[in-house]
């Protein structure tokens, strides 16, 4: 009824079509009136709409639906995942697609170097029972810089990093001091039985390098030449990190620019940026979890 009263009101009018249908105008009114009201479902998805471009925002604008997900359910702000994928289309949201990683290596294959270790197995049951390393380069205004990270397998946590104009031994050497300083500065001055898995780029067979590993009681593992899953960890890490940061927000116009992103970014990937592989936790968070709970043992 209230349709063809819709289609003739503007000839007729309300009143004289509802009496000769004998059909109560305040009927009529009152059904439009709900009409524009926006349903429960509306105003929860317009709420729901807001906190997912929060979340989108705030973590540097590469989280998907499961993320994003997770990250409400961290907050306690209740959606089915399905809500989630389907409002972030209507908001034109998407997840970071992390492009290739470029060759940063000068390896020479004549050289010696330490053994393979990891065999792409990227697990361990502790803190500081396998780092990770790797650099890679970003294009500023004044030429390439590069970035070096030590990464902690066990809690993903970024342990070490360095930027530096050129990317010779000292680049990489810093970061890996990084890692042992802030390790040092936990409490942590044993590292023996630490594996130290690197590419085999020419910075990390040095002998300045080798023999700082030696020194702090870490056995330097080396990938082969040319095999990329041999640190597909790190290079999947540096992807988040070029992806998230340094492609969203440049261009960069100094090494000290870069040097002040990188930090931004790293505190943001240890204390909110969630892991699957360690149970959708941020890195400083699952390692806190994990001494609380040796802590615990020990008092039992």
């Amino acid at each position: 009824m209230s349709v063809f009263i819709d289609e003739v009101r503007e000839d007729l009018g309300v009143e004289p079509v509802c009496e000769v249908l004998q059909f109560a105008p305040s009927t009529y009114y009152a059904a439009k009136a709900r009409e524009d009201r926006p349903s429960r479902r509306e105003l929860r998805d317009e709420e729901l709409k807001s906190e997912f471009q929060r979340v989108y925002d705030e973590n540097h604008q590469v989280y998907g639906a499961r993320k994003i997900w997770r990250q409400l359910r961290r907050e306690g702000v209740e959606a089915a995942r399905c809500t989630v994928e389907r409002l972030m289309r209507a908001l034109g949201l998407a997840g970071a697609v992390r492009g290739k990683k470029a060759q940063t290596i000068g390896a020479d294959p004549a050289a010696e170097r330490p053994a393979k270790l990891v065999d792409r197995n990227f697990t361990a049951t502790r803190p500081n029972q396998l780092w990770v390393t790797d650099f890679t380069y970003v294009a500023t205004w004044l030429g390439f810089v590069y970035v070096a990270f030590v990464l902690d397998v066990f809690s993903r946590k970024i342990v070490g990093w360095r930027v530096a104009g050129d990317k010779r031994t000292d680049l990489v050497l810093g970061a890996l001091e990084m890692a042992i300083w802030s390790r040092e500065n936990n409490g942590v001055r044993d590292l023996s039985g630490l594996i130290h898995h690197s590419d085999a780029g020419s910075q990390y067979l040095a002998v300045r390098y080798t023999d700082r590993l030696v020194q702090a009681g870490a056995a330097p593992s080396v990938g082969t030449i040319g095999g990329a899953l041999d640190n597909a960890l790190m290079e999947s890490t540096i992807g988040l990190f070029k992806t998230a940061k340094i492609k969203r927000a440049g261009p960069w116009r100094t090494l000290d620019d870069v040097e002040i992103a990188t930090l931004t970014w790293v505190d943001w990937y240890h204390n909110q940026r969630l892991r699957r592989s360690i149970g959708d936790l941020p890195p400083v968070e699952y390692e806190a979890m994990y001494y609380r709970s040796q802590q615990a043992t020990r008092s039992t």
